[in-house]
C-alpha cells in the first residue's frame, strides 16, 4: 500500500482516514469535512520491549488528541512501524451522542486501515 483513503459514518458524524507510506513510515490523517490540524501523535515501536510509545501535541482549544493518540498507538503496535497521525475533526454544537458515533467511526476506520495494510503487504 502506498496510499489509502477510507470513510465511515453518515451525515454529521462521517469521518475519513487517509494513509500514505513515507519510506518505511506511515503518515495517517483523520478528519471530517472541517479538516484541520487539531493534534499530532507520533508513535514508535520498541522491538526489545514489544511496545509502542506515543507522543502527542495538541493545538490550543482542540480535543483531537484522544483520536490521534489512540490511532497512532494501535497502528504502530500492529505494524511495528513509526506512525504519525494528524487528527482534525470539528463539529459545531456537537452532542454527546455525536461524539460517541465519531469515536466509534474512528475505531472502525483504524481497524479497516489495518486490514488494508495487511492485505497489501
Amino acid at each position: 500500500m502506498n496510499q489509502c483513503e477510507l470513510s465511515e459514518g453518515k451525515g454529521r458524524t462521517t469521518v475519513k482516514i487517509s494513509a500514505q507510506c513515507l519510506g518505511n513510515d506511515l503518515v495517517v490523517f483523520m478528519y471530517n469535512k472541517y479538516a484541520h490540524i487539531g493534534a499530532v501523535a507520533v508513535a514508535d515501536y520498541d522491538p526489545r520491549e514489544g511496545r509502542a510509545s506515543v507522543s502527542v501535541i495538541t493545538r490550543l482549544g482542540h480535543k483531537d488528541d484522544v483520536v490521534a493518540q489512540n490511532a497512532a498507538h494501535i497502528v504502530c503496535k500492529q505494524t511495528k512501524k513509526p506512525v504519525c497521525v494528524i487528527a482534525g475533526i470539528h463539529l459545531d454544537n456537537i452532542t454527546e451522542a455525536e461524539i460517541a458515533r465519531i469515536m466509534g467511526n474512528c475505531t472502525i476506520l483504524v481497524d479497516r486501515l489495518l486490514q488494508e495494510l495487511r492485505t497489501t503487504r
